[in-house]
């Protein structure tokens, strides 16, 4: 009997299969490279400029207080290279004051009161007095309830008030004494500085500090007074009281009125004033400014980079494109 051996084959389809083509997959993904992005420069531009407008006055014045606060810790370092020494200038300028023909006087229409008094000994020079550097640098005001820690430099003129408070010429020497009376003057409600714009926020009461040349005189507030555009003040010495008035322009932005702080002198000077003397200032505070000048820049930066890439094409697009695909 003969055996018949098959031979291996493809068994054809069952009738009724279905054949399942093969899937085409997609094209590989374009890599995405960054290139500048022109149209993302003006907003780019105008939003930094406008976040730089909006920062300045805090730049502006953290600068200003940061200089001050220089000048201020570096004071009692100039007062000990003085030439007279500190104590000479101090006997000097109460010699100054008590030939002193006293009179200060505050005009209507104006924001800086008048000195008009004058010295009888006319060996004693006004900018040479208490004279701490070059630049006129005098001495030290703090004032604790205003935030307030400014340097005094002679004189009232517009680039001295710039850089602190000015002594008014023809007032006493803020060195203290019976029948004298201290006029200093300061700006208030410039974008650029503080200087004495919060000196409203003073009350009777509240006192500041004079730092002249190695001594601390402390005077407590009995008077607040504003005073009338039209109206004149007479700015005397008091016999027999030791006197400091502090002078700046008010309401802000409007300057229309002068405020006038004055203290009498508190005797014996306060421990605790006399401990704080020759403190470096604590202001300027931390500048937050800064923070927010990062945060924008950072801002601006992605929205730059981000503008760089082309945008990625919808999934569902892709998957769309992938089914109408013909099969080979």
């Amino acid at each position: 009997m003969t055996h018949t051996h098959e031979t291996g084959s493809t068994a054809p389809d069952a009738p009724g299969a279905q054949i399942t083509p093969a899937r085409s997959r997609p094209p590989a993904q374009e890599q995405r490279r960054w290139t500048f992005s022109a149209p993302s420069l003006i907003p780019s531009l105008l939003a930094l400029a406008a976040m730089l407008l909006c920062l300045y006055p805090s730049i502006s014045a953290w600068i200003v207080q940061y200089n001050q606060s220089q000048v201020i810790a570096q004071y009692k370092d100039s007062v000990g290279r003085a030439d007279p020494s500190a104590d000479e200038q101090l006997a000097l300028a109460h010699r100054y004051n008590d030939a002193l023909n006293y009179g200060a006087v505050l005009k209507a229409n104006t924001n800086v009161p008048t000195g008009d008094g004058t010295s009888g000994d006319e060996s004693l020079d006004y900018n040479s007095i208490l004279r701490a550097d070059d630049t006129g640098l005098m001495g030290r005001l703090k004032v604790p309830t205003a935030d307030i820690d400014l340097p005094i430099y002679h004189g009232t003129a517009d680039d001295t008030l710039l850089r602190g408070l000015g002594h008014l010429e023809g007032t006493s020497l803020p060195v203290g004494g019976q029948g004298q009376r201290a006029v200093v003057t300061g700006h208030s409600g410039l974008a650029e500085a503080r200087m004495f714009t919060d000196l409203d926020k003073v009350s009777v009461g509240d006192t500041f500090t004079f730092e002249v040349f190695g001594e601390v005189l402390t005077y407590r507030v009995f008077d607040k007074k504003v005073v009338e555009p039209e109206e004149t003040e007479a700015l005397r010495a008091d016999p027999g009281r030791d006197l400091a008035t502090l002078v700046t322009c008010t309401p802000l932005g409007i300057n229309t009125h002068r405020i006038l702080i004055t203290g009498e002198r508190v005797y014996p000077t306060p421990q605790k004033d006399l401990d704080a003397a020759g403190d470096v200032p604590d202001i300027p505070g931390f500048p937050w400014w800064a923070v927010g000048l990062l945060g924008g820049v950072s801002l601006i930066g992605l929205y730059v980079w981000r503008s760089g890439y082309p945008a990625r094409p919808k999934k569902r697009a892709n998957i769309e494109q992938i089914a109408q695909t013909p099969v080979e």
